[in-house]
């Protein structure tokens, strides 16, 4: 089958050739018809994450979005290494095919998984969101972020605080459900200015960068009960504070990976999710990327691509034969 095969780690996936999969205990064989590029795809690869490298040759791809034998069409965010997603054909877990709302394509459903799925789920059910309460959305203008600030306030948010490096686009996230916007730029007042954009100090964090933007946002958390959902390190891996910083606002710290979240609350929330963006409730900034220029959309990533990359392998040519 066509496929992106991963042969070096931290390397570009390279178009090619790689065996089809087979049937195996309680799984079944998804045809692929998109597939989402993600930083925890391209960490995975790196041989970096903490679930330790994957096997080589390999195909990449945590998730994305196809038919199954009888024709369904279904999300899956769970593959059988080696056969990721990024692939013609994937192995998946029986248990882990997700159902999908009707009037959604194929294309942005793969653009909402993992990264839309992360933000509905860690608002919904890691951070158990509130009617009314104030959300702030740290990281808000990449994907993940864009989606949480909506998700917010389909979720019931009162009120939601954007905030990123300065741009167009995070001022943009004033027409897509953020009421006030912060801008994260070194000064030395950011948690004042979080705190005064919450009115007051938020109720959840959504935080995919960590550093010193979520030691800022645990200083503008509300003062009883605030919840800090860690996501992500883009920011840095590291942060100091003190358990002052913890104690004074009661802050609960609470780490979250969408793969940990129980199979049910991923299946109902995804439903939900896709039913939301059906509705025209969430609205999905995407790109495709034919399967054959996996190694740009691999580059993209890396240096920050600015919207969603998605990957089809419906349309892709077939690879070159190696030279005898």
């Amino acid at each position: 089958m066509r496929a992106a095969v991963l042969h070096t780690l931290g390397g570009p996936p390279e178009y090619g050739e790689f065996t089809e999969p087979t049937s195996a205990p309680d799984h079944t064989i998804v045809q692929v018809t998109a597939a989402g590029v993600h930083h925890y795809v391209l960490h995975v690869a790196s041989g970096s994450f903490y679930t330790g490298p994957p096997k080589l040759p390999s195909v990449p791809g945590s998730d994305g979005v196809g038919r199954l034998p009888d024709g369904r069409r279904v999300y899956f965010d769970t593959t059988r290494a080696p056969f990721g997603s990024w692939a013609e054909y994937a192995s998946v877990p029986e248990a882990a095919c997700l159902p999908v709302a009707e009037g959604i394509d194929d294309a942005t459903v793969a653009a909402l998984g993992n990264t839309g799925l992360a933000a509905w789920t860690a608002l919904q059910w890691r951070a158990g969101l509130q009617p009314d309460e104030t959300v702030l959305v740290l990281g808000a203008t990449g994907s993940l972020g864009r989606i949480a600030v909506q998700a917010a306030k389909a979720l019931g948010a009162g009120r939601v605080v954007a905030a990123d490096l300065d741009s167009d686009r995070l001022r943009a996230l004033t027409t897509q459900g953020a009421d006030a916007v912060v801008a994260i730029d070194g000064r030395d007042d950011l948690a004042e200015r979080l705190r005064d954009a919450a009115e007051g100090g938020a109720d959840v964090t959504i935080d995919p960068l960590w550093g010193a933007p979520a030691l800022a946002a645990m200083q503008a958390a509300a003062p009883h009960g605030a919840r800090h959902i860690q996501l992500g390190t883009a920011a840095g891996e590291r942060l100091e504070f003190t358990a002052t910083a913890l104690r004074s606002h009661m802050i609960d710290l609470r780490g979250f990976a969408v793969f940990r979240c129980p199979i049910d609350v991923r299946r109902h929330a995804f439903r939900a999710l896709t039913r939301h963006v059906a509705n025209g409730d969430i609205a999905v900034d995407l790109e495709i990327v034919p399967l054959s220029d996996v190694a740009t959309a691999w580059h993209r990533q890396l240096t920050g691509a600015g919207t969603k990359l998605v990957l089809d392998p419906t349309t892709a040519p077939h690879p070159p034969q190696p030279r005898a």
